[in-house]
This record gives C-alpha cells, sequence and structure tokens, in this order.
C-alpha cells in the first residue's frame, strides 16, 4: 500500500531515542535542542507579534522585513550578496529548505555527492526526491579524500550537500576543501546544496566558510541555514534558502505547495534575532566551548574515545572496547541501564563505520551535562 520510495528509509532514529529516553527518565543527550531558556528579547518579540495580530498567511516566501534582514546578515557574515525580493525564500526550518531544494532541482536517478557521517535526513531527502546519493568518506582525520570525491562525480551527478559545520562529526571544511570542492561542482556543471545550520557554532579558531560566496559558487550554490540553533529556537521551526533567482524560483514552487508558509509571528521575531549584537555570537561559541569540555571530558573518563569537535554542538565517540555490543545496543543499554540518551552511530553512516559509534549532543545546560557525567561514572563495561 505504501511507496516505493518511503521503503528506501526508516523514521528517525534520533527522535526515537528521544522517545526512549522519556520512556526511561534518562537524560537526553540525543537530540540537539537545547534545555535552556532562548534569549529574553527574542522571546518578547514573539509574544508581540502575536500581540500586534501577525496571525494571518505572511507572503508565501517570507516576510519582507526578515528576507530585508537575511540579505543584510548574508551579505556581512556569509559574504554573499542576494536581492530579497527574488533571491530568499523563508521555510518552515532548514530541513524544509533541504527538501524543497532537492524536490526543485533533482530529475529521478540523478546522482547527489553527500560526505559521510551525514546529518540523518539526507537520505530520506535524497529518496523523496528520487536522487541516488553517492557517499564520500572523511578520512579519519576528517579531511577530504581527494580520490574519493574525485571518483563519486560523473556524468549523472546533479548536486552535492555540503554541510558545514558537519553534524554529527563537528567538521569545520577548509579554504582549501572548498577549492577542491568548487573545482569539482565547476567541471560537472553540479549545485552545491549546503546545511550551514551551525554557521556561528565554531571553537579553535575555526571560521565559517560560504561555498556560495567564491565567485565560481554564486550561482549554482543554494545556501541553507535557519534559526534554531543559534538562538536556541528549534521549535519555531524557521529556515531559509538563499540562491540565485532561477534556482529560487524553483525552491519557491515546491515550497509554496508544500507548507504554504512559515509561522507568521515568529518569521517578525526573527528580525529581532537577526539585529542581535556582535557580542551574542562570540558569548554562544563560548559558551558551547565550556560545554563541549563538560562532556568531553565525561565521555573520555567513562571509557569512550573521542575528539573534539571543531563545529556545531556535538561529540561522536567510540563504543569503549569490551561491551561486546554495536551500536544499537549500547545505545539501548545506556538508555535504559545508565540513564543517557544518545544516537547510534549508524544513524550517520552509509557504511559500517557508525556501528561502533555514538553521538551526543552538549547543547543543555551545565547541570544536565554534570548530572549525565555522574550517570556515566557508573558505567559498567
Amino acid at each position: 500500500m505504501l511507496s516505493r520510495r518511503v521503503g528506501h528509509f526508516v523514521e528517525s532514529v534520533i527522535r526515537d531515542m528521544t522517545r526512549l529516553s522519556l520512556k526511561h527518565g534518562a537524560i537526553n543527550l540525543a537530540q540537539g535542542f537545547p534545555d535552556f531558556p532562548a534569549p529574553e528579547e527574542i522571546k518578547q518579540a514573539g509574544a508581540a507579534a502575536i500581540m500586534d495580530d501577525h496571525n494571518q498567511y505572511s507572503i508565501t516566501w517570507g516576510a519582507k522585513e526578515l528576507r530585508d534582514e537575511l540579505s543584510r546578515k548574508a551579505l556581512e557574515y556569509n559574504k554573499i550578496e542576494s536581492d530579497p525580493d527574488n533571491e530568499i525564500t523563508i521555510t518552515c526550518g532548514s530541513t524544509e529548505a533541504m527538501m524543497a531544494s532537492m524536490l526543485s532541482i533533482i530529475n529521478e536517478g540523478d546522482e547527489v555527492v553527500v560526505f559521510e557521517p551525514f546529518y540523518e535526513n539526507y537520505g530520506p531527502d535524497a529518496a523523496v526526491s528520487g536522487a541516488v546519493p553517492r557517499f564520500v568518506p572523511l578520512d579519519d582525520e576528517l579531511n577530504i579524500d581527494e580520490d574519493a570525491l574525485v571518483s563519486a562525480f560523473n556524468k549523472k551527478t546533479k548536486a552535492l550537500i555540503l554541510n558545514t559545520p558537519n553534524n554529527p562529526a563537528g567538521k569545520v571544511f577548509t579554504n582549501d576543501e572548498m577549492k577542491l570542492i568548487t573545482d569539482m561542482c565547476v567541471e560537472h556543471d553540479v549545485i552545491a546544496v549546503t546545511d550551514e545550520i551551525y554557521e556561528y557554532i565554531l571553537y579553535n579558531g575555526k571560521k565559517h566558510i560560504s561555498i556560495g560566496s567564491l565567485d565560481e559558487m554564486r550561482d549554482r550554490t543554494i545556501t541553507i541555514s535557519g534559526f534554531s540553533k543559534t538562538y536556541s529556537v528549534t521549535g519555531w521551526r524557521i529556515g531559509y534558502a538563499i540562491a540565485e533567482k532561477n534556482l529560487t524560483s524553483g525552491v519557491r514552487k515546491v515550497h509554496d505547495f508544500l507548507t504554504v508558509g512559515a509561522p507568521a509571528p515568529l518569521q517578525h521575531a526573527c528580525v529581532r534575532a537577526l539585529q542581535m549584537p556582535d557580542s551574542y555570537y562570540s558569548d554562544l561559541a563560548r559558551m558551547y566551548g565550556r560545554k563541549r569540555k563538560l562532556l568531553y571530558k565525561a565521555l573520555a573518563g567513562a571509557g569512550f574515545k573521542c575528539r573534539m569537535p571543531d563545529g556545531a554542538y556535538y561529540i561522536m565517540a567510540d563504543i569503549p572496547d569490551g561491551t561486546g555490543m554495536d551500536d544499537m545496543e549500547f545505545a539501548k543499554y545506556l538508555v535504559s541501564k545508565v540513564g543517557v540518551a544518545s544516537v547510534p552511530g549508524r544513524s550517520f553512516y552509509n557504511s559500517g563505520a557508525g556501528m561502533r559509534k555514538l553521538r551526543f549532543t552538549f547543547s543543555k545546560k551545565d547541570e544536565t551535562l554534570l548530572e549525565a557525567a555522574s550517570r556515566l561514572e557508573n558505567l559498567n563495561v
């Protein structure tokens, strides 16, 4: 009775681990949402927008005030020039922006290059849009294997998905890697679809680079981001896509019939979010830098092997030796017996490389992370 396309993927493992966390009263380090309040100014702006009766449909592709502010922000931070009237679309989260983008450019059988590890949505996005994913594993140091990347491109390649900073590994792609990706996209006439939702959450002096800011990529990139992670409002579901006029026209057509529009009052509140001072973003990175160290220390102390991420707010960790369990088994053991929820590594790999890994988020209050550390001390493997 169901379509073939939905047979190619399962329900979200991340959200399933949240349900198991609730069932067992565990600390949820699986799903990447903060358990601390959003900034007061932004919450007040949302409430004010509702009281000011911004409660009906906005323009389908987004409130003009928000598109104008995003055009300014994209130029200042991402170095991307954009026409707010014809090149920016406000979506229901970056998740919808990615889906609308894929549906607008992919024909059945087109191939899409995806770096591994990858965010779990990209597989279903490919399946629903009719694409065939070509996975390119990053090496042990999370660098691009140039030979593997080159071999992934062919006459069927239509797009490349680029997630930087990367979820789950915290990889931040470098200038040299961006040049390599650019060369491949230009040579094969490929569109880059980016996921830059963690663009402000960076460590170790890393700098965010939007590939759409590079000269040869300006007209072949759909730049996607949103407000969920930067402003701790994951439930608001406000995202956006920036692309040249023709690509934007396709994204808007799909978006219009997929969701009609993003929540109108919250769009007005996001205008206020984009007016936060520069200190907000440096404080954000500093806060997450502290939380990163808390979780890393807890995991290392419990016997996990892991590396500090350069961006985003997750740590991928190798399961301690001697457990005799794979990622799924150990994640279920951890949530039910230890009281800490994580995500099995297989959610982020097409290969078997994830079956000895778990992903943990540190987008939580310090007290939450310290309690998780205390519980992990009881890990008996």
